[in-house]
């Protein structure tokens, strides 16, 4: 069947997308706009859990996306995102003032329920905003790269408060961009929501949210300190509440997720193929800023500005591949990203403590430039694949496949790196070396005891601990290339031909739902 283009959007909606990314971009800031605030917020209110206070946002935000993904659908994804701005606002305002570490670590969880009603209806409405194909394949490029853009602006953002205000300012960035979309929202953006009625599972929602958290949580913590009973018994509860789940939805008559849908190659194969692209990408960030910091030396917030170079990658191969997509199968043009992010990752192999800086950096922008094109047309065949009426879970599933993906690369990749680190470091000591365990589990944990030893050792165990960090890193840039070559395989032939499958479906539906109302 020929595809028939959707109706086009004018200047309304692409006004009204403007403003949707404006959210978009604070809830992917917050994820990593406390990392130079840490210190301050510790001097100030001397948490016993600093990790937590960095945490709890990210396993909530996680836990609850598909959760509210459902909900957008049941109650209007517009409603969502006004409620979602309202609770995102009073919680950033409650952080900037919060006076105990307890209330903090509360607050940063309301914040992480705000940004999963936010997220999903964010993407959810692009598929109700833009019909023509062409037009939202554009929409899409953009809300990817404005996503990915916010998670790297988090610190530079951060530095450049921290220079001139106190920690609190850092939330309270979010307060104007709040207001403008309570604002705006209602005027610019027409409500949607599913024509039948249908009920809210709380019970599903609660084993979501627990598999979610539980499995996230015993991953990080597993990357983080290595093998331990608890993050195990998190990650086996979180395994059985998901398979509790699934049953679930299998005998519910208005599922939260449409097991049917994720078994279609036109959605699952993308929502996949989008995890391993967020698996090499969290995974490596991690050794970049560490590299930036702790090998070349540079500040902490020098090391952020110039993790944004990386983003001239972004802005060349984001659009170069929804434009591709035009003339080809996606398929091809996911795996040539693929491809293009693999040879990224096999030129950090060949980065040194020595290497200049314009060389590692471009090695991050050829692998970041790639995967965000294979990323844009993931997400964009995931939204096009989807009913319009399930557009707000079929986000959700998206983006939580996101999350699992990115905690996946970060204990995978980390334990390669951190597990070269201390093979590396084991006969690289000279004796008398102070916390000698700390030295040759991190790179950090070797800077405070080599500044207690005479000059010349200090140096040389610095030397050699920042050798054996660097060789940690290129062996993890091997692992992410190896599941970059796994991913292009995987999109050039079970992807084949999805996007003419899922422009042919969309075609013979009806782009202007029941319940779409301004």
């Amino acid at each position: 069947m020929e595809n028939t283009p959707g109706p086009r959007a004018g200047r309304k909606e692409w006004t009204a997308l403007g403003v949707l990314m404006l959210p978009l971009l604070l809830v992917s800031m917050d994820v990593s706009v406390l990392y130079f605030a840490i210190p301050y917020v510790s001097q100030d209110l001397e948490p016993s859990a600093t990790l937590w206070i960095l945490d709890m946002y990210g396993f909530v935000l996680a836990g609850l996306l598909i959760p509210m993904g459902a909900l957008g659908d049941r109650i209007g994804r517009r409603t969502l995102v006004l409620a979602g701005a309202v609770l995102f606002g009073a919680a950033s305002v409650a952080a900037a003032y919060a006076h105990t570490a307890e209330l903090l670590i509360a607050v940063r969880a309301l914040l992480g329920l705000g940004g999963a009603a936010l997220m999903p209806s964010t993407l959810a409405l692009i598929r109700n905003l833009f019909h023509d194909e062409k037009q939202r394949g554009k929409a899409v490029t953009l809300w990817t790269a404005v996503m990915t853009t916010g998670i790297s602006l988090g610190p530079v953002v951060s530095g450049l408060l921290l220079e001139h205000f106190w920690w609190g300012a850092v939330f309270l960035i979010n307060l104007p961009a709040m207001v403008l979309l309570l604002v705006l929202v209602p005027f610019l953006v027409p409500e949607f929501k599913s024509a039948k009625r249908e009920r809210f599972d709380l019970l599903s929602s609660v084993l979501s949210l627990g598999a979610v958290l539980l499995v996230i949580y015993g991953i990080k913590e597993w990357a983080r300190n290595g093998y331990k009973p608890l993050p195990a018994l998190a990650i086996s509860v979180g395994l059985v509440l998901g398979f509790v789940f699934v049953l679930r939805q299998k005998h519910l008559a208005h599922p939260m997720i449409d097991l049917g849908l994720l078994g279609r190659r036109t959605f699952g194969g993308p929502v996949f193929a989008n995890l391993l692209a967020m698996f090499a990408t969290v995974g490596m960030a991690v050794f970049l800023t560490q590299y930036l910091q702790s090998v070349l030396g540079l500040s902490p917030f020098n090391a952020a500005l110039w993790s944004l170079v990386p983003a001239a990658g972004v802005a060349v191969m984001a659009p170069a591949g929804a434009a591709l997509a035009q003339r080809m199968d996606r398929a091809y043009v996911m795996g040539g990203g693929f491809l293009l992010a693999g040879c990224g990752f096999l030129w950090l192999t060949q980065v040194r403590t020595d290497s200049a800086l314009w060389f590692t950096l471009a090695g991050v922008s050829l692998y970041a430039g790639g995967l965000v094109a294979a990323m844009t047309l993931a997400n964009e065949l995931t939204l096009g694949a989807a009913p319009p009426e399930r557009a707000g879970s079929a986000a959700a599933v998206l983006e939580s496949g996101q999350e699992l993906g990115g905690a996946l690369g970060m204990a995978i990749l980390g334990s390669i790196g951190a597990a070269v680190y201390t093979r590396d470091m084991a006969g690289a000591l000279p004796s008398g070396v102070p916390q000698a365990e700390a030295v040759r589990e991190t790179l950090g944990g070797a800077t405070a005891p080599a500044a207690q030893l005479p000059g010349g050792t200090e140096d040389a165990v610095l030397a050699a601990a920042r050798d054996a960090f660097t060789h940690g890193m290129s062996l993890a840039a091997v692992g992410a290339a190896v599941v970059m070559a796994g991913a292009a395989l995987f999109s050039f032939t079970w992807l084949r031909g999805a996007g003419k499958t899922t422009r042919t479906t969309e075609s013979s539906a009806d782009p202007q739902p029941a319940t779409l109302s301004s």
